[in-house]
């Protein structure tokens, strides 16, 4: 399952607060960078959101736990959509069916 986790930093997180836990915790081995299919800031800083692969709810928890007191997380499970695949779908269905 893939789990689209959004963060903004706490107002009085500070920059080296932040990366002294990431590496902290990427060196006790519990950041599964492997899990990790995206990580993307936003431009200004201090917010983004990543996107996190795990069948298993309680382990993004423990993931996300550590920086808690860093960090505000809105998280969402979510799934791909191929456009083409969805286009043929919709349009069989009897609602939208000839609809332009």
């Amino acid at each position: 399952m893939l789990w689209y986790c959004k963060f903004k930093w706490h107002p009085e997180t500070t920059r080296e607060q932040v990366t002294k836990r990431i590496v902290r915790q990427h060196e006790q081995g519990t950041n599964h960078p492997e899990r990790i299919k995206g990580w993307y800031n936003l431009a200004g800083g201090g917010a983004g959101f990543l996107l996190v692969e795990t069948d298993n709810p309680h382990d993004l928890t423990v993931f996300l736990q550590p920086y808690m007191d860093l960090i505000d997380f809105d998280v969402h499970a979510i799934y791909p959509v191929n456009y083409q695949e969805f286009i043929k779908q919709i349009q069989q269905e009897p609602q939208t069916a000839g609809v332009r």
